[in-house]
């Protein structure tokens, strides 16, 4: 193991000069990757579509080819499904990574190619773990197991060929190199099991004695496998444990509602939490700094990024070059990749914290959001005050949805919240809550004024697995889902109060 970390270790570093160029010069990097998009798939049947042989410029690409969504991508990526070749990007397409975001229902197949398996998923892998050792020299990361928790998948057969259909994390993890394979825990027949729950049980005792030194998956559900760990261990903290844990690389959701339960249950003053945004469609970005969670967007993995106002959303959208963006505005992101996917809507917003490196925040989804009454509030509000309200009432969340009340004259925020430690005072956490949303959000502070148009937040305390128990009737248990946060209708918050009797 001591030789393959000096190798990995060299290279690593080698990377890290790499990183600094694109830092140095993002714009340039951008164009040249765009021109090389172009280039690459100008035979394929989208190409030739949209004449990308004559695209010289950014703004010629901008004018030529329309931001599209999902559904306008549908037709093409049915006809790769179906098993045909060269239609939106050269080749064959080895994968389709399977995912339903948090609030649509019907599942989307994502495109992956070979390009965007290594030149992007691999490669964003490859730098979270150069940009962690250049920051943390002393690591000792490597002498240890990774222990990976991902989602499942299978082979499809169609017209004479095959792809592999699934999460994004099990695409992943069934294409690793040998090396990377030595490194992770559990074996691979458990990582990738379809029933949750044995899957669950499986991972506890095959990972317990390991020497487990870094976590990698989407919080939520980390954080139940932990529990189980100490429940079976008989431990007190994950630290005894795995002595020598040292990092966890999360993404998915934010991590702050989580970070004070992380900290309780491992209890290691030496423990690292690194952020990152890794979706279906590609890996974006990494935090590079320690102390500071913001995401660097990384500019050389194949992908074009472009960016639409939330604001204007809707209307006549105009998507901005990463040359044009300013602090602090929330945008929509638009992308274009290595995999076929032309100004394509990810879903996601964000908001620039830097430009020079250019460095991000997720704020939410174009989705995921509460507006009923010109308030506007979403996800990254939601969960800054959420830390605000549980740091004066002594309260940890483990999950929450909400949605508004609408009945004639009256409208309100309705909140269902699943707590690991219940808040002193309900009341005065519903109080501190919307303070802290009014101090946040001007125009959910306007709406708020003397209870004219919007009045007090109404929070129900949920039990102990009340979110765990719905994803799993919803069959929504592990992988990549995510429990939705904020929506403008009902549905969720409904059903979750019929499950648990609550009065609707």
């Amino acid at each position: 193991m001591t030789i393959i970390s000096s190798v990995l270790n060299w290279l690593m570093k080698k990377r890290i000069h790499q990183i600094e160029l694109f830092k140095k010069y993002p714009n340039e990097v951008q164009e040249e990757l765009l021109k090389k998009l172009t280039y690459t798939a100008k035979g394929t049947y989208f190409g030739q579509e949209y004449d990308f042989k004559s695209i010289k410029t950014a703004d010629e690409f901008k004018r030529r080819v329309p931001i599209s969504t999902y559904e306008d991508f549908l037709p093409y990526i049915s006809r790769l499904r179906n098993g045909e070749d060269d239609i939106l990007w050269p080749g064959e397409i080895i994968g389709f990574a399977k995912s339903s975001g948090t609030t649509d229902s019907k599942s989307k197949f994502i495109p992956i190619s070979e390009d965007s398996l290594e030149d992007c998923h691999y490669k964003g892998g490859k730098d979270m773990l150069s940009i962690y050792f250049n920051l943390v020299p002393d690591s000792k990361l490597f002498e240890g197991k990774s222990l990976v928790m991902g989602g499942s998948g299978n082979i499809q057969e169609v017209s004479n060929t095959s792809y592999y259909e699934g999460d994004l994390s099990a695409i992943l993890m069934n294409n690793l190199p040998i090396w990377a394979e030595l490194m992770r825990t559990p074996s691979l027949s458990i990582a990738l099991m379809d029933e949750w729950e044995n899957k669950l049980e499986l991972m506890v005792e095959s990972t317990m004695n390991h020497d487990v030194t870094s976590l990698s998956g989407v919080p939520s559900w980390i954080l139940v496998l932990l529990k189980r760990i100490l429940e079976k261990s008989g431990a007190s903290h994950i630290s005894e444990v795995w002595p020598n844990m040292e990092v966890f690389f999360h993404g998915g959701v934010n991590f702050d509602p989580y970070k004070d339960q992380f900290q309780s249950i491992i209890n290691s003053d030496s423990m690292h939490y690194f952020n990152t945004y890794n979706a279906s469609e590609g890996f974006f970005g990494i935090q590079d700094q320690l102390g500071n969670d913001d995401i660097l967007l990384m500019l050389d993995y194949g992908i074009y990024y472009e960016f639409i106002p939330v604001s204007e959303l809707g209307e006549e959208e105009k998507a901005l070059s990463l040359s044009e963006v300013k602090l602090g505005v929330n945008y929509a992101m638009v992308i274009t990749t290595n995999a076929g996917l032309w100004r394509y809507k990810i879903g996601d917003t964000v908001t620039f914290t830097s430009i020079a490196p250019y460095r991000i925040r997720i704020t939410g989804r174009t989705k995921n959001f509460i507006n009923v009454v010109g308030e506007e509030l979403i996800i990254d509000n939601a969960e800054k005050a959420l830390v605000v309200a549980c740091g004066k009432t002594s309260a940890t969340v483990t999950e929450y949805t909400a949605a508004p009340f609408v009945d004639d004259n009256i409208i309100y925020h309705e909140w269902l919240i699943e707590f690991d430690k219940q808040p002193s005072s309900i009341e005065y956490f519903t109080e501190t809550f919307d303070n802290a949303l009014k101090s946040l959000n001007s125009d959910y502070e306007a709406k708020r004024y003397h209870n004219l148009v919007l009045q007090e937040p109404k929070i129900h305390a949920l039990p102990p697995k009340a979110f765990y128990n719905w994803m799993k009737k919803r069959e929504k248990l592990g992988g990549q889902n995510k429990v939705p946060r904020l929506s403008n209708n009902r549905d969720y918050v409904d059903e979750l109060k019929e499950m648990h009797n609550f009065v609707k």
